[in-house]
């Protein structure tokens, strides 16, 4: 399940929500990303994060469903905002369920590491020095490419 909002999220009542009932779940493996007060050594007063609906929803959706593939996951929930946020602000929440945990937690990590490289969305950080537009970085590209070969069973 896949969500892209601009209101923030409750983390325990989405882990609730997602593993109510299913008592095959033996592990839960949750991930929250904030707003940090600072890029680099340049302090950030607020970070706005665009996207193409339609577009952002159908790539995270991807993602998801390759994570599903790749593990046996029970349930798996990425919720990631949008528009203007402070530093201390909920981003993005990542929870996969699963059996056993070693399943959960991998996929939880390779989800992460496939949305600071693959979903669409732009970040402009505000702060003392004026706006600008995050770049990506490389070490988030390489955080992914281990990834790319299909997890052999």
């Amino acid at each position: 399940m896949i969500r892209v909002q601009a209101d923030d999220f409750d983390v325990g009542a989405e882990i609730a929500a997602l593993t109510a009932g299913n008592t095959h779940i033996g592990g839960v493996v949750t991930f929250t990303g904030l707003v940090r007060d600072f890029a680099g050594n340049t302090a950030v007063g607020t970070m706005t994060l665009e996207h193409y609906p339609g577009m952002t929803e159908r790539m995270l959706g991807e993602i998801e469903a390759e994570a599903r593939r790749r593990w046996p996951l029970d349930a798996s929930l990425i919720v990631h905002r949008h528009g203007p946020l402070a530093p201390g602000d909920r981003i993005v929440l990542v929870i996969t369920a699963s059996a056993h945990r070693q399943a959960a937690f991998e996929a939880a990590e390779f989800l992460v590491d496939w949305l600071k490289t693959k979903a669409p969305f732009w970040k402009r950080e505000s702060g003392p020095r004026g706006d600008r537009w995050v770049d990506a970085r490389a070490a988030d590209d390489d955080a992914a490419a281990r990834w790319q070969a299909p997890r052999q069973e």
